[in-house]
């Protein structure tokens, strides 16, 4: 997906009627653009896995694509077979200029759908966008009027200044701009823009393209966890993580799949990089979200997950990769300034434990999980490669053990080193 990083003005006062309070929902970003050869079944296998993972639905980024009609079929009878799962059409704007007509006769042909998402209280279907704020070809005050608009734009401020009814709003502002870290600053920003109406704050666990004319990353070393973490504390309406299935940018959580799916120069740090482990530990950050912090939900095994590179950083084999994006008036840095060389370690226990860490044959080191719950830990490489092996123990017990992906010299042979994560997991 092309990428427009939110540039919010000053905070603007408007006139917002009162809404019901909106159930607290998490919903995955799906690129539909890349599913051209999914079936029903694939959509029932990917609908299962998000539910497994406590995420409430789907926000279905479209294109102008030939096949986007078909896989929406397919998305709504899928979801409404599953039962309980909800879907939203996300217009994306850097795929196709969208007019009024269209996003109205498209989303018309979904609004009454079992499976559509509607705010509490609310009739009208929730339609949201990939950017969209600068079209000169969409009026927004009449989709406004006929669905209930969440939209992304980068010029909400703008938007709202001239009154555009929004029902709510989406930042597509979830990664930090090294050197600052992520914070919630800009998820406070848009809030109070929007007064009462639901916002939707993103959430997403890292983030490098190198493909098409992309090749930049932020940084995501220990952005999963600590987003969470925000999300718990700031306690938005409404949450939207970036994405499921968005290859190319490698902020996928979902399943790889078909690798006609993955855009073409992805495919080479895509593939055998599976994040599917980070999708473990959404039940706990989802379900202590919605119950705002108020209980732990119960940890029946002891649990890992963990994400690094496969390589350790070099500076002359970097591919030519930058850290930040210069083109959204950002500073750019040598990529290995913005991604460590580190693991991001998680480690669920239901009381206190030991945890070693051991990359080759190198010495452990040693961690305390002091926490019932999710205990978050960073571990440098120190230039260290090898096979990581990963035990917890408890009372002189061994609760796991377990050999991780490793750490290699090993650099893909035209773009260096691959900066996308590999993810993993292990339970007792």
């Amino acid at each position: 997906m092309l990428f427009l990083r939110s540039l919010l003005a000053t905070a603007l006062a408007f006139s917002a009627s009162a809404v019901q309070a909106q159930a607290k929902s998490v919903f995955a970003h799906f690129m539909v653009g890349n599913v051209y050869s999914y079936t029903p079944d694939t959509w029932a296998e990917d609908i299962q896995l998000a539910k497994d993972a406590h995420i409430d639905g789907f926000a279905l980024n479209i294109g102008a694509d030939t096949y986007t009609d078909k896989q929406l079929g397919y998305a709504y009878d899928a979801a409404e077979k599953a039962g309980g799962f909800s879907l939203f059409i996300s217009f994306d704007f850097g795929n196709h200029p969208w007019t009024t007509q269209e996003i109205q006769s498209k989303a018309s042909a979904y609004s009454n759908r079992p499976a559509q998402f509607k705010l509490e209280g609310n009739e009208k279907a929730v339609v949201s966008t990939f950017e969209g704020g600068h079209s000169e070809v969409t009026d927004w005050t009449a989709i406004a009027n006929q669905f209930s608009l969440i939209p992304s734009w980068s010029n909400l401020g703008e938007k709202l200044e001239h009154n555009i009814p929004v029902s709510g709003a989406f930042a597509w502002d979830a990664w930090p701009i090294y050197p600052s870290s992520k914070d919630t600053t800009n998820d406070q920003l848009t809030r109070s823009m929007l007064g009462n109406k639901p916002y939707m704050m993103p959430v997403s666990p890292w983030f490098y393209a190198n493909c098409y004319d992309k090749n930049w990353l932020w940084s995501g070393d220990n952005l999963w966890h600590e987003r969470w973490q925000q999300v718990i504390e700031f306690q938005p309406e409404l949450v939207e993580i970036i994405t499921w299935n968005d290859y190319g940018e490698s902020h996928y959580v979902g399943p790889l799949r078909d690798p006609s799916g993955i855009p073409q120069g992805a495919e080479a740090y895509v593939k055998d990089m599976p994040h599917d482990a980070w999708r473990e530990l959404l039940p706990y950050y989802i379900d202590t979200y919605k119950n705002g912090n108020t209980t732990m939900p119960e940890i029946p095994k002891v649990k890992v997950v963990y994400a690094h590179r496969p390589n350790p950083s070099f500076p002359d084999k970097s591919g030519g990769t930058i850290g930040n994006n210069p083109a959204f008036g950002q500073q750019a840095f040598p990529p290995e300034k913005v991604s460590q060389d580190l693991i991001s370690l998680n480690v669920l226990v239901d009381s206190p434990a030991s945890v070693s860490v051991q990359i080759g044959n190198n010495a452990p080191t040693q961690l305390s999980a002091t926490n019932r719950g999710i205990n978050h830990f960073s571990v440098p490489f120190n230039g260290q490669t090898g096979a990581v092996t990963y035990t917890v123990t408890s009372n002189g017990q061994t609760m796991l053990k377990h050999v991780g992906a490793a750490i290699t010299n090993q650099l893909l042979d035209t773009k260096g080193v691959n900066w996308n994560a590999i993810v993993g997991s292990a339970s007792s």
